[in-house]
């Protein structure tokens, strides 16, 4: 897990938006890809903010799939469910905000299969936002840190089955520290 502050998933190419200065996953996917020679990449964002910066930076490569939950309508007013990026390997997944944190488990987990279906990456990139937790002020989504360590070993142990369980994790939003402290630690103990 890369502890990296500013988040980066707003981050566009030629300028800064919503607190992200770089791309950081879209920069790792594209590294990943072109140093290591891995083929396929996957990328996971949960923050409650579409992933729009890295949406942009990866949709040109049908290589790399990416996959948004993210609250709707919310900051920055992208992520709509029929955008799917010029190669269909973007999964966007807009939700309301207030529902019970298992019908965002369940939303998130479904595009993951669809994203995979005829897709085996050969790493997985998680943009870990935790401002998708109840209480955070930026967000109306209602997941507990326990659901964050489920959809992590989630991940976790999908990845072992695809790529010999290399995950990656960046830490993206997440403004109630308290909430975000015990969310990294349950994250990082997923990812084991």
């Amino acid at each position: 897990m890369c502890a990296v502050r500013p988040p980066g998933h707003h981050a566009l190419a030629d300028r800064a938006m919503g607190f992200c200065l770089f791309g950081n996953v879209a920069v790792a996917a594209h590294y990943a890809r072109h140093r290591h020679r891995l083929g396929r990449v996957l990328i996971v964002d949960w923050d409650v903010h579409h992933g729009n910066g890295t949406q942009a930076l990866v949709e040109a490569d049908a290589d790399i799939h990416f996959v948004s939950m993210h609250q709707w309508p919310w900051y920055p007013g992208t992520g709509a469910a029929e955008d799917r990026g010029p190669h269909r390997n973007v999964w966007n997944v807009p939700m309301a905000a207030g529902h019970p944190p298992e019908r965002y488990m369940d939303a998130l987990t479904q595009a993951i299969e669809q994203a995979t279906e005829a897709f085996t990456p050969d790493i997985v990139l998680i943009s870990a936002g935790f401002d998708s937790l109840r209480g955070d002020p930026l967000g109306g989504f209602t997941l507990e840190i326990e659901h964050i360590e489920a959809l992590t070993r989630h991940l976790v142990e999908r990845a072992s089955a695809w790529c010999g369980g290399r995950v990656v994790s960046a830490l993206e939003g997440g403004y109630a520290p308290e909430r975000v402290a015990g969310a990294c630690v349950a994250h990082m103990r997923a990812l084991r």
